[in-house]
């Protein structure tokens, strides 16, 4: 019996090591991850980035070659230090805490250890790195530009963080990513998807070939082409009209919303962004603080309109029934009101009714139609919501919906804001605390985006589309509803007449008069923005702001533009002749008023933006 026993006892533990050694060799699929970690290497093969093409078809963005040496930390064997600096060009020190920096990501997974190596240097690394075992050189593309403009508008590509890689599981450390402009807002469709090898290893850590003869591997596949709306050519002209001076330039094709330039002053040339000397570029470009070129004033930009709102105050009172084109109003300098306050104003023939009104961009006109816009209602509190809500049909006071990487929303301020402002119920206001938004140097305020978007709105006679960036994709129009259905205005299409009129006679008669454009007939209006900064912690009034807003042609406008020059004296000084320049250049081609031309690329406005630091007294309406 003991004999039995015994025999049973092996019988029975031998058959349940068989049956946990099934379980493990086949049932068990939990240390399969494991093993094909240590025996396959995982390689990533990287598409190219989608071109980039202007409206015309021109080639702006393509892609060039690039190498990253690579390291994977736990194949590390022991190297010649030293030799390897030398051919990397990097120090001893630089290259031990880019190692610890790759193992504190993975051991198991590759880093960057030095990125994106010319041809020349990967040639000759390329013959070395087999002394180095656990390098290895992973091919990239980087942007090559054909362009040496727009640097905003196309935005760049740069490495992921380690925030990136924690939140998207598509990006691996070392990976690039799109920034701001195209590249950043429509990263998804230009990055493409990566190819995946699985290369198999031997126990001696040695590649034997493809896992399983490569049935698990993919192709990479090349990101999305697309053709945005700029116009290369207008692009480059606009950023040669603001060389020396700050500010922005926002053209807009009002029949589909399409941006035809966008132009910043300072930029830089793209091209500074790629490459090894990127980091160096991009830090000594961030740290101007005083000339900013990395911030893009066409979208991020908060000026007081000055006098181009004075336009769609013009249609407000149309609208609300409180004015019509006929009722004069007299000027004598200025208006006045409230124990002697006075809003001044230039010399011009006096009484006038709404089209020489805004023409000769009259202030106690428009203090007239503002008041009564306001007093129709039993409250100012009433009256200024009303009008705010108005301005908000034509996309002011709040972000634009666009599909371009930044914005900021402007502010159009209502009732809540000036009841804060003048503790009511406690002290009361009226219009008259608000004057000032009359004739656009109140509390409101706009970028220039938002500038052009109300200028096409009202070429448009009272709708627009949101302005945006993206044309085609892959040679297919785009289709979004949000850039494809009109916005309509709470103006009544039959009150546009009159005030384009009146735009219009601002280069018939008007304050723009010597800026006529040979065989172009435009609507305009000129604008000064008064302009503050705090010195040494004063309060200090600077060099007004130069505005301009035009469209092109009157009766079948192709064209719509805002046009900002920081501290540039007065509207028609520098940015209307710029904004005249700009309609000729798109609807030409060519420019004939090549005296404006001239002067505008010999004026500089460096000086001026020196005075703040130099201690030079600033001309106030100059």
């Amino acid at each position: 019996m003991r004999k039995i026993l015994l025999y049973l006892i092996v019988v029975t533990s031998g058959l349940i090591f068989l049956a946990r050694l099934f379980y493990l060799q086949v049932l068990d699929d939990s240390f399969v991850g494991l093993s094909e970690n240590n025996a396959i290497k995982v390689v990533y093969d990287y598409p190219q980035r989608g071109f980039i093409f202007d409206r015309n078809g021109e080639l702006l963005v393509s892609n060039q070659p690039s190498y990253d040496v690579m390291v994977i930390p736990r194949n590390l064997k022991p190297f010649d230090t030293t030799e390897l600096c030398n051919i990397l060009s990097i120090t001893p020190q630089q290259l031990v805490e880019r190692l610890d920096k790759a193992k504190i990501y993975s051991p198991r997974l590759p880093s960057v250890v030095i990125p994106q190596l010319t041809k020349s240097e990967y040639a000759y690394l390329g013959e070395k790195m087999r002394k180095y075992e656990g390098f290895y050189i992973q091919k990239r593309s980087l942007r090559d530009y054909y362009t040496e403009h727009g640097a905003n508008v196309l935005g760049y590509i740069t490495e992921v963080n380690q925030r990136i890689v924690n939140e998207n599981p598509y990006y691996l450390s070392g990976d690039l990513i799109g920034k701001q402009g195209v590249e950043g807002y429509y990263e998804e469709l230009l990055r493409g998807i990566k190819g995946v090898k699985y290369i198999q290893k031997d126990r001696f850590n040695r590649d034997i070939g493809a896992y399983k003869d490569g049935i698990y591997d993919t192709l990479p596949k090349k990101g999305k082409d697309l053709t945005i709306t700029i116009d290369a050519e207008l692009q480059k002209y606009g950023e040669l009209l603001m060389e020396n001076k700050r500010g922005g330039i926002i053209a807009i094709e009002p029949a589909t919303g399409e941006i035809l330039a966008m132009v910043t002053a300072p930029n830089y040339d793209p091209a500074q962004l790629v490459g090894r000397k990127r980091s160096a570029n991009f830090t000594k470009l961030y740290y101007d603080t005083i000339a900013k070129p990395l911030y893009d004033r066409t979208l991020l930009a908060e000026y007081p309109p000055g006098s181009p709102f004075k336009v769609v105050n013009a249609l407000i009172g149309l609208q609300e029934g409180v004015v019509d084109t006929h009722d004069r109003f007299s000027c004598h300098g200025g208006y006045f009101y409230g124990r002697g306050r006075k809003m001044g104003c230039h010399p011009h023939a006096s009484p006038l009714d709404m089209i020489p009104g805004i023409a000769q961009s009259c202030n106690a006109y428009f203090a007239n139609v503002y008041r009564r816009i306001v007093e129709k209602y039993p409250t100012p509190q009433e009256g200024v919501d009303n009008w705010a809500n108005h301005l908000k049909s034509f996309g002011l006071g709040d972000y634009l919906g666009s599909d371009l990487s930044t914005g900021r929303p402007g502010k159009i301020p209502t009732s809540k804001y000036y009841n804060a402002i003048y503790n009511y119920p406690t002290y009361k206001w009226f219009s008259t605390a608000t004057l000032s938004n009359a004739i656009g140097q109140g509390e409101v305020l706009m970028t220039p985006i938002q500038l052009a978007n109300m200028t096409a709105a009202i070429a448009n006679r009272g709708w627009f589309y949101t302005p945006h960036i993206l044309k085609e994709i892959e040679g297919n129009p785009i289709k979004q509803q949000e850039y494809t259905e009109k916005k309509i205005t709470t103006i009544d299409p039959e009150h546009f007449g009159p005030v384009i009129e009146g735009m219009h006679q601002v280069y018939k008669a008007g304050t723009a008069s010597a800026l006529q454009v040979p065989g172009i007939e435009i609507a305009g209006k000129t604008g000064t923005a008064e302009n503050f900064t705090k010195i040494n912690g004063k309060r200090v009034q600077l060099t007004d702001h130069s505005i301009f807003i035009a469209f092109a042609p009157v009766d079948n406008p192709k064209i719509a533009l805002a046009v900002f020059v920081e501290n540039g004296y007065w509207g028609g000084r520098y940015a209307g002749r710029i904004a005249g320049l700009m309609i000729e250049k798109y609807l030409k081609g060519e420019i004939t008023r090549k005296d404006m031309e001239s002067w505008i690329l010999t004026h500089s406005l460096e000086e001026e933006y020196a005075k703040p630091y130099s201690g030079e007294p600033f001309r106030i309406n100059q």
